[in-house]
């Protein structure tokens, strides 16, 4: 059982915390081995599994995070952009993988992350599914064989309780439709309409999102064109498959070279 790898979850008290223990602990691959929280959080202390109402774990919650990765294989962070940075570095020191799951990053966050991948081994995605990654696949192909005559649309959906928008996913989608088109989405990203906007500039990606109740997620990326749209999407009804995502990034890059990875990688497509 000892020989099983480690992992260490982030941001123990979250949703998406808690989601990733209980897919850990039901996992025969993997043990856990950590649960980090920040340390004004009431958690600390104690056991996670009885925090989280239910019976001990073994495993008690802590705010420092480099004692918990030192004992790890890996870490699995969805938290927010300047915890995750700094995981990152304590991460690369501790030589233990580091997934990451947080959206929201500016690009500032998002270099930092990059000198941590000289030194460990890392994947971050916006999105850990499986269905999101191969219609990040079919976004790529659909926007190279269509021209700027078709305009791109992606519209996405979440619970009203997520703080960035848009969503990492439809960031990633909208990566995916520019490098298709062959350009850069810094170059064409429209993140917003409101009032007298005049006429949509071609070639444009534009971006909507939507926020309300507990919708999970959901994106569509339309390929709209004079007398037709093409429209590709997806839906997640439970944030499980995030956390089965998550783990099995954590669990393919053990043994791989230092080096920033996306889920497209660990999926091999």
């Amino acid at each position: 059982m000892s020989e099983l790898p480690g992992i260490v979850i982030t941001g123990a008290s979250g949703r998406m915390g808690q989601m990733l223990i209980k897919t850990v602990v039901a996992s025969e691959k993997c043990r856990l081995v950590g649960a980090v929280e920040r340390s004004e959080s009431d958690w600390i202390g104690r056991d996670v599994g009885e925090a989280m109402g239910g019976a001990a774990l073994g495993v008690q919650v802590t705010d420092d995070a480099l004692e918990a990765f030192s004992k790890a294989q890996a870490v699995i962070d969805f938290t927010a952009p300047e915890a995750t940075v700094e995981f990152a570095a304590l991460a690369a020191q501790a030589r233990c993988v580091h997934v990451i799951g947080t959206t929201g990053m500016c690009p500032s966050e998002l270099q930092k992350i990059e000198l941590a991948a000289h030194h460990a081994t890392i994947i971050r995605a916006g999105n850990m599914s499986l269905g999101v990654n191969l219609l990040t696949k079919l976004t790529k192909m659909v926007a190279a064989a269509l021209d700027a005559d078709y305009d791109i649309e992606i519209i996405e959906a979440h619970h009203n309780r997520k703080v960035d928008a848009p969503s990492g996913t439809a960031l990633m989608l909208g990566e995916a439709a520019a490098e298709g088109r062959g350009v850069k989405l810094s170059d064409v990203r429209d993140s917003g309409r409101d009032g007298i906007t005049g006429a949509r500039t071609k070639g444009d990606i534009g971006f909507s999102a939507i926020r309300g109740g507990d919708i999970v997620g959901e994106h569509d990326v339309m390929f709209a064109g004079d007398g037709e749209r093409i429209i590709l999407r997806h839906v997640a009804s439970d944030r499980s498959l995030f956390a089965k995502g998550a783990l099995k990034a954590a669990l393919w890059g053990q043994g791989q070279k230092p080096g920033e990875y996306d889920m497209l990688d660990v999926l091999g497509l």
